[in-house]
């Protein structure tokens, strides 16, 4: 009986052209890609939009992972990315149009997670921390969004694990304020 496979061997054999390696690994990263998105978005079908992206990221650009790092480590950057792109993408779709509910009574899927989501306060702080500080934006979301252990971070970042701690200290202090509303 054999185990799972080897997620990191898969990225390195996909990187290296292997399209076989990528389908499968692509398969393999497909339920905790939506559930990782899911912590950004939280109506299911936001996230597993968002997680399309992802693999579509992992897709083109799987050339670009080196292996220097973890490739769940590069991964979650790709979600990260990709779910605050989302959300960024349902917020501009509910401005444009006018939402459902007025004609038909009922909330429109495609728009919930942006307006009644409990998640929405978070992305838009990290929206505004992206324009008063984008340097503490990443370790934030690494550590408090993605759980990333403060290991991973340092290797995906390439910065001192002190420096690492210090702007997850301070985005966490910027952004406090602007979660309890104040």
């Amino acid at each position: 009986m054999s185990g799972p496979p080897d997620t990191e061997a898969l990225a390195r054999r996909a990187a290296a052209g292997d399209a076989a390696a990528l389908d499968q690994l692509l398969r393999e990263i497909w339920p905790e890609t939506v559930r990782r998105c899911g912590r950004f978005l939280l109506f299911r079908e936001d996230a597993e939009e968002a997680a399309q992206d992802v693999l579509l990221q992992v897709s083109r650009n799987i050339h670009r992972f080196e292996g220097r790092s973890r490739f769940s480590t590069w991964l979650y950057t790709v979600v990260a990315n990709c779910a605050r792109q989302k959300y960024r993408e349902l917020k501009r779709r509910a401005g444009e149009m006018p939402l459902s509910s007025e004609v038909t009574g009922r909330a429109d899927p495609r728009t919930t997670s942006v307006i009644a989501g409990s998640r929405v306060d978070l992305l838009e702080a990290l929206e505004r921390l992206e324009r008063d500080s984008p340097h503490l934006v990443e370790p934030l979301v690494y550590r408090d969004i993605c759980q990333m252990e403060y290991a991973e971070i340092v290797e995906r970042m390439g910065i001192p694990l002190g420096t690492v701690k210090s702007r997850l200290h301070h985005a966490r202090r910027q952004v406090r304020p602007w979660l309890a509303g104040n």
